[in-house]
């Protein structure tokens, strides 16, 4: 089921693989699967641990999409890595405040602030 369009972009900073969102809506299973293996085959492939997830430009992201987040900072911290949020809209924000995830994932409000707070390699 693997589709010519990507609906992440990679680049990797440094010590750190940075992941931007192609989509501005994170909504729809298929999507969401899509971008899960996606993720999982980039930050396993990766000679980096660290990994950023940068939401710039993503306006809607649903439950599920919180899920894969959450397969992914396991992954992450198992590889001895962390996992870093940036750029998150408020209102999706205000999801992860319910829900408590903003308490499990580490948040700032830009890349470069995300970016900064990593560990030196």
């Amino acid at each position: 089921m693997a589709s010519d369009t990507s609906r992440l972009r990679f680049t990797v900073q440094g010590s750190v693989l940075v992941v931007e969102f192609a989509d501005r809506d994170v909504l729809d299973e298929a999507a969401i699967r899509q971008i899960n293996s996606e993720l999982i085959r980039q930050i396993e492939a990766a000679k980096t641990s660290n990994v950023l997830i940068c939401f710039n430009g993503v306006e809607h992201l649903s439950s599920a999409a919180l899920g894969t987040l959450i397969t992914v900072n396991s992954l992450v911290k198992k590889r001895g890595g962390q996992l870093r949020l940036s750029n998150i809209k408020s209102t999706i924000l205000e999801v992860f405040r319910i829900t408590k995830l903003d308490r499990l994932f580490q948040i700032s409000d830009s890349a470069d602030q995300a970016l900064a707070a990593f560990p030196k390699g």
